[in-house]
């Protein structure tokens, strides 16, 4: 794919400095670009590379002043970071234009497929399914029985959605992630061996979700686990049967959420935190990296750390705490060992 500086800046809405016909044809970091790169520039910290690179086009900022030439063709726009979004927006959906039916394809004669859809080799799409409008289905991806997928849903490799299950429309599901696998549910038995119990409730995916590569979100026992509108869910999480995750959260990787934990909106969860079940964490929460919340979280907006956690700021001070003491311990050793002498003399 080759575009001219003049298509670009016509796109952008931006004003081209240089040669409107250089072509490039791929995007490129501004230290790392050569000729046939398009880069970009918003961050003034970096402003010393737009003298070195060898980039054929550099989006900018209208108003940089420039503190010597530049070999590069500019086209200058109102927000150079925004615009390269953009830029990277239209490159990818290019990119992974995809239309059609590969061969060795199963669907059952019961599905239903909407328009303009991509449907990836060695797929299986089973009974009574309803698919939308230009979703794109990658090879080697599973569709149990009954479940229904709303439009521009995009099911990267091997991604696997179990029977019954729901997914709203724009959602990003990555490679490998498991949509309705069983609760871990088990109930002990005299012997001391465990039975199994049934899993037979669902997941819901509501609309503007983007999960991450190996997640998995477990059906409910009864009922449904509820990923709400808006979730990023990163790679590497696990969440078990009939949570609910509240619309316009994120959470980062390795993190684990226990079974029937009511999770509120634009919570932030960083890496490797762990939340016990049967609980409730509050609007607006952010909790540290590996950080374990083991009771509800009732006030909303509020940041936590530690394990087990609590408030922030108690946590950073207590972390000074931890460092001093092994002063205070030799402190108190001769504290004592001064008390025992002045004891026995």
């Amino acid at each position: 794919m080759q575009f001219t500086a003049e298509q670009i800046a016509t796109l952008l809405k931006g004003r081209v400095e240089g040669s409107p016909e250089i072509m490039v044809d791929q995007l490129s970091k501004i230290e790392e670009a050569s000729s046939s790169s398009l880069t970009f520039l918003a961050n003034p910290k970096y402003e010393h590379f737009i003298y070195e690179t060898k980039a054929g086009i550099i989006v900018i900022n209208e108003d940089l002043v420039l503190q010597k030439p530049v070999k590069s063709t500019l086209i200058r726009v109102k927000n150079a970071y925004s615009a390269f979004t953009e830029l990277l927006k239209l490159y990818d959906e290019l990119r992974n234009d995809k239309q059609g039916i590969d061969d060795q394809v199963y669907v059952h004669e019961s599905t239903t497929l909407g328009k303009d859809i991509y449907v990836g080799a060695f797929s299986y799409i089973g009974k009574n399914v309803v698919i939308g409008d230009k979703v794109k289905i990658y090879p080697q991806v599973y569709i149990g029985d009954n479940v229904k997928i709303g439009d521009q849903v995009t099911l990267l490799p091997g991604v696997k959605v179990y029977n019954d299950c729901s997914i709203g429309n724009r959602v990003i599901i990555h490679a490998g992630s498991v949509i309705g696998s069983d609760g871990f549910g088990f109930a002990p038995k005299e012997d001391g061996s465990y039975e199994k119990i049934p899993q037979i409730g669902n997941v819901i995916i509501e609309d503007d979700v983007e999960i991450g590569a190996n997640t998995v979100v477990d059906r409910a026992t009864l009922g449904s686990t509820k990923i709400l509108s808006g979730v990023k869910l990163d790679n590497l999480i696990q969440i078990a049967h009939n949570v609910e995750i509240g619309s316009n959260t994120v959470i980062a990787a390795q993190t684990g959420i226990s079974g029937s934990t009511k999770i509120s909106e634009n919570v932030v969860l960083g890496g490797q935190v762990g939340v016990v079940g049967h609980i409730t964490i509050a609007k607006g929460s952010q909790v540290q990296a590996q950080s374990g919340i083991n009771r509800s979280i009732t006030e909303e907006n509020k940041k936590w750390g530690g394990s087990p956690a609590f408030p922030y700021n108690n946590e950073l001070r207590s972390q000074v705490l931890y460092s001093k003491l092994p002063e205070l311990e030799k402190r108190i050793a001769e504290l004592e060992k001064q008390l025992n002498d002045k004891n026995n003399s």
